[in-house]
């Protein structure tokens, strides 16, 4: 541990801000894996009974009475679910929009994550520059007198490297894998959606009887 803290702090100052991006990438991760794992899934019984249309919608209803509201595929399902009497073309409107307001709340901080997959490479960049600068600049007023300064401006400029690299790296991953876990979100919830609605359809054309 000691000497971590001894090798951050040979990196010079970049390294400062390229922690803070680091714990912040940290934070975002732990709290997305936290919505997707508590309000991102329905129970297996709920989705058997939308996907195999074997239900009644009184019974489904009283399930979701059971759900957490918060839950976003329980929002989108209700909406459909509550707006069940009206036109099928209205109901998806309405499903419309709710599905673009939840998306919106998914990718909630992400944006963060992409803007620190460009930064940390640049702020370790600039460590590199500065580092590069110190160890030229002994070189240039005291020769190879201080060669331990060198040295130090040398390890300064590749931690800081490395670092920014590092960080980059950890937002990247997370944003691709938090990317693809709000798409795959996204479309079961428009699969089982469609599958309410075409029950809405069903029963529509059911109640209308032969013409």
């Amino acid at each position: 541990m000691n000497d971590t803290v001894a090798m951050l702090q040979a990196g010079g100052i970049a390294v400062y801000p390229l922690v803070a991006l680091a714990i912040v990438a940290v934070v975002i991760a732990i709290e997305k894996c936290f919505v997707l794992s508590v309000r991102a899934h329905l129970p297996a019984h709920i989705i058997g009974m939308i996907e195999t249309y074997n239900f009644a919608w009184d019974q489904l209803a009283k399930q979701f009475d059971k759900l957490d509201g918060r839950n976003y595929l329980v929002r989108f399902l209700r909406v459909i679910l509550d707006n069940r009497t009206h036109q099928a073309w209205w109901v998806e409107s309405r499903a419309a929009d709710e599905a673009s307001l939840i998306e919106k709340s998914l990718a909630r901080w992400l944006w963060v994550l992409e803007t620190i997959v460009t930064a940390a490479p640049l702020l370790g960049l600039l460590g590199t520059i500065t580092g590069m600068i110190r160890a030229f600049r002994l070189f240039g007023n005291q020769g190879l007198v201080d060669p331990a300064g060198v040295t130090g401006g040398v390890a300064e400029a590749l931690i800081a490297t490395a670092l920014g690299l590092f960080v980059a790296l950890l937002a990247l991953f997370a944003f691709n894998f938090f990317s693809d876990r709000q798409s795959r979100v996204m479309d079961e919830m428009e699969r089982l959606g469609t599958r309410l609605i075409d029950h809405i359809r069903l029963d529509a054309t059911t109640s209308a009887g032969p013409t």
